[in-house]
């Protein structure tokens, strides 16, 4: 099997954006114009071809993230089927409970498209997303969609774009007409005018620029070529002595700089009334990097813990990423890869360093959404889904065991919050575990632990709706029925002092004794220093760091391992409450052993008292997630919806006008945040609506404190 695009002509790209902005609508587009469908799906009728899920399709929401492969030749192409490029596009959820999978989406990805509501601009998790980008690095375009909605404003969206996301974003188009009168937009770049006629907008007409805006279009397109011309001396100098680039060399200019994140432009358009989506896709193969374009991933060596570089070409080692995994009904587990350098034939052994076992990859398929297309081989800069990988997670590394490698896994998101659940039945008891561990194999968000004092299930995620959309799938998938108990907080414990103490067990038993002594400091962590600029006798374990100063030998280095496992283990019990604690720096500087009667067991148990009594004497704290809330009302109820949020401990942080509607930002307890829908419909005549997103841990006030450790008892 021959490669069928070239790595140039190749384009890996999300769609990403905030609840409602339009991604999905924005996807189906993209199917139907590159021929992938040949009926659009809309989600508002429940029938989007990228939302399969049951619960998607009922909610009008996209809850998993869905890869689509197709093909497209640019609008200025002349059906030239020489011009064709491969396009692997993967729509991501917005609701913020299913953040993950954008993050693990944009890791695997070399570019996205932004899409903004040209009603709201960016919006809470708009700023999430693109933060998330950021950390990955990942070349951007924007899309400011819904301009035929009422109330739209394509320079409304564009200045929220640079106030809060990036001074970097640049105009390239600009709309023609808005709301019911929006009819096409203008290319900055090209200065011409484009309507979209025909079936479903499919044909793109080329004019000339209506006469009213034609000295918008000039000052603008000043603006765009100032921006572009930044990034090269020599055509600058040229620029500023009256000499235009060429098309050409603008169009080259432009993409260099979106590549390296240097502008980020800003197209418009709506996807609803099919206007403007061809000419973001052109702008995916003129802006968007290839994987040749983005710079040669690197990864350790397992043995030496050396870099090795991973290089873009087909006849490299193989190396890949498993990003995604997922049960499929027809087929099942499902493991999701990008794969960075060589090839791989169905019906082959991979390695996995994570297991240091071999697997083989019994098919390969193509994903089209919930369809499968088989395919024989995948090559260097493609993504695709692998059938008969029992033991692969997401975030494994691929490769050969002749080239092991490890590839940077994905960090994920802590769960905020917990719901305890037992199954109705002795069968559905039996049932309930193996399903859980599909899920969780699947959602690296999704935490399933056992409460030790009354043997109940609790699962852990990252909202309300998360864990609702899990209890929902344990019914439809897997046949268990469960009992739900109600939301709990995902508290945290941290201490705020430092202290010191001293663990020492010691226990005959006749014959052979226990004996394990350590002495230990204790302090809040100081999380400004990266793990990489750690010195070698600082280890850290997730929010826990253990500094090492035993000197002389006090104590053998065999049982430093059961020590560290002690300390772990006594601050996953808690102190106050019984929560987990965080955040804790941890210095054995000093202790004893016996010749006879020392082992592991005796060092864990003595490692567990002393910092059990030293966090005890480092006054502890509990710790409550913190939201990020942004609450859309009408005017009228804006009095009532400030003193809602004062009521539930929130801190208003700003105010802000949208249209008709006004914006209250603020920070509130998650604990408070419980019911709030029914609570703001009812206030609102149900026409406020609300999203909010983890900010950050902060320390519980005494009098709520004294109630959650009461309630723990």
């Amino acid at each position: 099997m021959e490669r069928e695009f070239s790595l140039e002509k190749t384009r890996n790209f999300g769609i990403i954006a905030h609840i409602d902005a339009g991604k999905t609508t924005t996807s189906e587009r993209v199917l139907f114009y590159t021929g992938m469908s040949h009926k659009i799906g809309e989600v508002h009728e429940g029938e989007a071809t990228t939302d399969w899920m049951e619960q998607e399709r009922e909610r009008g929401i996209t809850i998993t993230a869905a890869a689509v492969t197709c093909s497209w030749i640019p609008t200025y192409a002349n059906n030239d089927k020489n011009s064709r490029y491969r396009f692997n596009v993967i729509d991501t959820p917005g609701h913020i409970d299913f953040t993950v999978e954008v993050k693990r989406s944009l890791r695997v990805l070399d570019g996205a498209v932004v899409v903004f509501d040209g009603v709201a601009g960016v919006e809470p998790q708009s700023e999430t997303n693109w933060r998330y980008a950021d950390e990955a690095n990942v070349p951007r375009i924007c899309f400011v969609n819904k301009l035929d909605r009422t109330g739209a404003s394509f320079e409304h969206s564009y200045k929220t774009i640079l106030e809060r996301l990036s001074k970097k974003a640049v105009r390239a188009q600009l709309p023609i007409g808005l709301e019911e009168n929006f009819e096409g937009v203008i290319d900055l770049l090209k200065m011409k005018a484009f309507y979209f006629e025909g079936e479903m907008g499919a044909t793109v007409i080329e004019k000339e620029i209506p006469e009213n805006l034609l000295d918008d279009a000039k000052t603008y397109r000043a603006e765009l070529l100032e921006r572009i011309v930044e990034n090269d001396e020599v055509m600058m100098n040229d620029y500023l002595e009256g000499k235009e680039p060429s098309y050409a060399d603008l169009k080259k200019l432009l993409r260099k700089a979106v590549i390296a994140n240097d502008i980020f432009p800003v197209f418009c358009g709506t996807a609803l009334k099919n206007k403007g989506v061809q000419l973001i896709l052109d702008a995916v193969v003129d802006y968007l990097p290839a994987p040749t374009d983005i710079a040669d991933v690197v990864a350790l060596d397992p043995v030496t813990d050396e870099p090795v570089t991973c290089p873009t070409d087909d006849n490299a080692p193989f190396a890949a990423l498993a990003f995604k995994s997922m049960v499929d009904p027809f087929v099942g587990q499902l493991v999701f890869f990008r794969v960075y350098s060589g090839t791989v034939e169905a019906g082959s052994y991979i390695y996995n360093p994570r297991t240091g076992n071999k697997e083989r990859l019994s098919r390969i398929v193509r994903m089209q959404a919930n369809d499968r297309e088989e395919i024989k081989k995948v090559f260097a800069g493609e993504i695709a889904a692998a059938v008969g990988l029992k033991d692969t997670n997401t975030s494994d590394t691929l490769c050969t065991e002749a080239k092991p490698i490890l590839l940077d896994r994905i960090t994920f998101p802590e769960p905020v919050i917990n719901l305890r659940i037992e199954p109705k039945t002795k069968a559905d008891q039996e049932k309930l575990g193996l399903a859980l561990s599909r899920l969780v194999n699947e959602d690296p968000t999704l935490r399933v632990s056992t409460d030790p004092e009354t043997e109940e299930t609790i699962i852990a995620g990252m909202g309300e709706l998360h864990l609702e959309i899990i209890v929902d799938r344990l019914k439809r998938e897997f046949n268990v029925e469960t009992n739900v108990g109600k939301p709990q907080v995902a508290y945290r414990e941290t201490i705020t002092a430092e202290a010191s103490a001293e663990g020492k067990y010691i226990k005959q038993s006749g014959g052979k004794g226990n004996y394990g002594h350590v002495k230990i400091k204790i302090k809040p962590l100081d999380q400004s220093v990266a793990v990489e600029d750690l010195p070698k006798n600082v280890k850290r374990i997730g929010t826990l760091e253990i500094v090492n100063t035993i000197k002389g030998g006090a104590i053998p280095g065999e049982y430093i391992p059961p020590i560290e496992k002690g300390f772990k283990e006594g601050l996953d019990r808690g102190i106050l409450a019984g929560f987990k604690m965080e955040n804790v720096s941890v210095e054995l500087y000093d202790g004893s052993y016996h010749e006879v009667d020392s082992n592991e067991m005796a060092f864990k148990i003595a490692a567990s008292m002393a910092i059990t009594e030293a966090a005890n004497a480092a006054k502890p704290v509990i710790l409550e997630p913190m939201m990020k809330v942004e609450v859309v009302t009408p005017e009228k109820f804006f009095g009532d919806v400030t003193g809602s949020m004062s009521s539930r401990r929130g801190l208003i942080e700003g105010m802000e006008s949208r249209g008709l509607n006004q914006v209250v930002n603020a920070v509130v307890p998650l604990s408070e945040m419980f019911g709030y829908m029914t609570t703001l419909r009812s206030m609102t005549e149900g026409r406020a609506s609300f999203t909010m997103e983890f900010l950050r841990y902060d320390i519980v006030p005494q009098n709520v404190a004294a109630t959650i450790i009461e309630s723990r008892k």
